[in-house]
């Protein structure tokens, strides 16, 4: 075997190494940049629920040093407007929970709000969680756990903030990966966008030229007279019609999926009151997702939450569906 082929031999490896190595070095550094964005995000979030932790501990000591009477207003007015677990430091929740911090011993008025109060803050912590804002959701979470430790729903709620947040940082990753295979792939279009002008420019340089060679003097021919063709005229070429263009229609589904379906409020006066009681409707949902004809089937107590539930119900949004449908549903308030 002569010197030149053994050299190509042991160098074939040596290029092959070389060329994986620059395609792992390109992939490292198409990587990074999504790999930092995704932890720059992640540190801001976690930055944001540090600082509303530091708020929120702040708000604690203020209520604190609140008169009980004081305490006991403003939390029975925040139950009357609505106010149950938002916006931080002036919620019912947190009112309750501070009269409970300085009273000497359980108040039977505000463990029963505090436990009526607890179902509404779970769904808001999801609902937080649903649209990524898990500042809101670790709030919610934390008043919970001052509300009752062992609550059921706290381990969930955790691991969903844990998920999504995880969720979250992947979809930066992905994100910043697609801008950069655009910026790529455009970059390339424009490279061979100048590629192909200068061929083209090149092309027409070289291009030979030629010169017309002198015609001979050549004798006129006689005229010949022929007779005129026939004229035959061409068919008229009608366009063929233009159809409007066919708009698609919407996506429609057999199955009822929800778009957004809120939960009756717990009517303050049944709170007060100490009222429990469960509301059966029945509504239609249209092609379009809206909801409407919604008729009470059985109330108990009757007229205490139709009416808050009907308007409520009223305002659902579902899928587009492939035809009507009737739908019952049941609320419970306890």
């Amino acid at each position: 075997m002569s010197p030149s082929i053994n050299a190509k031999k042991h160098l074939l490896p040596c290029a092959l190494l070389i060329a994986l190595g620059l395609g792992l070095t390109a992939c490292n550094k198409e990587e990074a940049p999504a790999t930092e964005a995704a932890t720059d995000t992640a540190a801001q979030t976690d930055a944001q629920i540090a600082q509303a932790a530091q708020a929120a501990q702040a708000a604690e000591a203020a209520l604190a040093a609140l008169p009980v009477e004081e305490l006991r207003k403003r939390a029975s007015t925040a139950f009357r407007e609505q106010r149950l677990y938002a916006p931080a430091g002036d919620n019912a929740m947190e009112y309750y929970l501070a009269l409970r911090k300085k009273s000497d011993k359980p108040d039977a008025n505000s463990e029963s709000a505090l436990m009526d109060l607890m179902p509404y803050t779970v769904i808001a912590a999801e609902q937080a969680i649903g649209r990524y804002d898990f500042v809101e959701a670790e709030r919610l979470r934390a008043l919970l756990e001052r509300a009752d430790p062992q609550a059921p729903a706290l381990p969930r709620i955790a691991e969903a903030i844990s998920t999504g947040k995880a969720n979250a940082a992947q979809r930066v990753v992905d994100d910043a990966k697609r801008t950069e295979e655009e910026k790529r792939l455009a970059d390339l279009a424009k490279q061979k966008a100048l590629d192909d002008a200068a061929k083209a420019a090149a092309a027409v340089k070289t291009a030979p030229t030629t010169t017309a060679a002198p015609a001979a003097e050549t004798r006129a021919p006689a005229p010949v007279v022929t007779a005129p063709a026939p004229v035959v005229s061409a068919p008229a070429n009608n366009p063929p019609p233009v159809s409007a263009p066919v708009r698609p229609a919407p996506s429609t589904s057999s199955a009822l999926v929800a778009i957004s379906t809120p939960q009756p409020a717990y009517p303050a006066e049944a709170i007060r009151g100490g009222i429990t009681g469960s509301v059966e409707v029945e509504f239609l949902v249209n092609r379009d997702g809206s909801v409407s004809d919604v008729k009470v089937i059985k109330s108990n107590p009757r007229g205490t939450f139709d009416r808050g539930v009907q308007t409520t119900v009223r305002k659902w949004q579902f899928q587009p569906l492939d035809e009507p449908r009737t739908v019952r549903r049941n609320f419970n308030f306890n």
